[in-house]
């Protein structure tokens, strides 16, 4: 087996990296991977541990320093029939290689009249809360959410890892995989041969009656830490679990909003433009009349992340933070 369980039944949210990707390699003979350090280095976060010892060279490629060559690479792969799962080992150096990622891969089906299609996944390690400094921690979704093309999957559990992983895996689009540092040492459910998450569906994680909080990634855990205190106020308060940001399932956010008349979005993204702004925005657009209250929006800052610790709570979202946000609210 690729990955190595913390105990039976659980997995950690690293481990669920490299078991998901092994489960999809081992079902489709196209598949293969790229990047630094993925080989017998089991990966500089150790979340493609096991897969050179099961797959060889032959299908896990270790590449050089560039993260030009390595999504360049991939996108002519894709283009001939492979599935190739392409790491770039910070989200932050995306940018590195952002002409392919914004400007080649997500135009080429469109471009080709279907012709061709980019069955391609690039999976990186995203966010802050670990001290890693400016360039090292910056949570990136909504870079490539403003671009036409891309599908956008960030799990915040284990089984979420694994299912997304699949759909991704199976797309005929590409698709951008965040994969949140500070969540790698969590732990969840191992889930079952064949476990699939559908791309762009949602989930409801905690139900409730007088808030919505909408979360992502690292501020789902967030979400639900606050949503016990704030049940300890006597403020029943729903979860929604968003997983993927394209597709993006308004649906269930809005079916949420019409029980609770509230809202509240808890994003890891930079206030400005970051994708909470596009929730809100399709819910006053299609459900203004379900809101009982203005809309808030907790996020991190439009600054650099701050290597220390208590410099970079002032900057994210923190339980704290979303409390207050939601009482005010519900208070309103």
């Amino acid at each position: 087996m690729a990955s190595v369980k913390a105990d039976a039944g659980t997995i950690s949210y690293r481990e669920a990296v490299a078991e998901g990707i092994a489960r999809e390699m081992r079902r489709d003979p196209a598949v293969v991977c790229l990047g630094e350090d993925i080989g017998a280095a089991g990966g500089v976060f150790k979340t493609t541990a096991g897969l050179f010892a099961e797959f060889g060279p032959q299908r896990i490629w270790d590449t050089p320093i560039s993260e030009q060559a390595i999504v360049g690479a991939a996108m002519g792969a894709a283009m001939t029939g492979i599935r190739p799962v392409a790491e770039i080992m910070f989200s932050d150096f995306l940018a590195c290689c952002w002409d392919y990622l914004a400007n080649e891969i997500p135009k080429v089906r469109y471009m080709t009249g279907g012709q061709v299609t980019v069955p391609l996944v690039i999976r990186t390690a995203n966010g802050g809360g670990l001290g890693f400094g400016a360039q090292h921690s910056q949570a990136v979704e909504n870079w490539a959410l403003t671009i036409p093309g891309l599908k956008i999957a960030a799990p915040s559990t284990p089984a979420d890892v694994i299912g997304l992983m699949a759909s991704a895996i199976r797309s005929d689009d590409p698709v951008v995989f965040f994969e949140h540092k500070g969540l790698f040492a969590s732990k969840g459910l191992l889930p079952p041969e064949g476990h699939l998450v559908e791309l762009g569906k949602a989930a409801v994680v905690r139900e409730g009656t007088d808030v919505t909080l909408v979360a992502l990634a690292y501020t789902v855990p967030i979400a639900l830490a606050a949503a016990e205190r704030l049940a300890a106020k006597g403020i029943s308060t729903e979860v929604v679990d968003l997983r993927c940001l394209i597709p993006m399932d308004m649906t269930t956010v809005l079916a949420s909003v019409a029980k609770t008349s509230r809202l509240v979005t808890v994003e890891e993204n930079p206030h400005q433009a970051g994708w909470g702004a596009t929730v809100v925005s399709v819910v006053v657009d299609e459900g203004f009349q379900l809101l009982d209250a203005p809309v808030r929006r907790v996020a991190s800052a439009n600054v650099p992340l701050p290597f220390a610790d208590a410099l970079e709570d002032e900057v994210m979202p923190t339980v704290d933070k979303v409390v207050a946000a939601a009482e005010s609210v519900a208070n309103f």
